[in-house]
């Protein structure tokens, strides 16, 4: 996020801290965060790499980002073993949980109304 989107950011959650839909969709909405979480329900524990080779497009300074965002607002925790190399494994806590079965209806809403949306666009287009 460049300095003019980040003080943009700042600025509206500024205006409405308390608003939990502002508060809490602009950190899970993001580009990445509903990917992340999604894979890592499928298998976890995760390592990072592994999780990066799940998301081929992500790089690695916004799977960080990302992981560091969901580790802070309590969506994912993150162990790191005492080895050499170090192993750092991420996996859902129970927040994370129950807010992905609203991120399955989301999914399932999305595969059935992309062709309809899309056609839309290029029609309005």
């Amino acid at each position: 996020m460049n300095e003019q989107e980040t003080t943009k950011k700042e600025s509206r959650d500024a205006l409405f801290p308390d608003c939990p839909i502002r508060n809490i969709l602009a950190r899970v909405g993001d580009k990445w965060s509903l990917l992340v979480l999604y894979n890592l329900q499928h298998r976890e524990p995760v390592r990072f790499k592994e999780l990066q080779r799940q998301i081929p497009d992500i790089s690695q300074k916004s799977l960080t980002q990302t992981l560091r965002t969901l580790e802070e607002d309590g969506f994912v925790t993150r162990e790191v073993f005492p080895e050499v190399p170090p192993r750092v494994e991420y996996t859902l806590t129970p927040r994370a949980l129950s807010f992905l079965p609203l991120v399955e209806n989301m999914i399932h809403w999305a595969k059935e109304n992309m062709e309809d949306i899309i056609a839309d666009r290029t029609r309005n287009a």
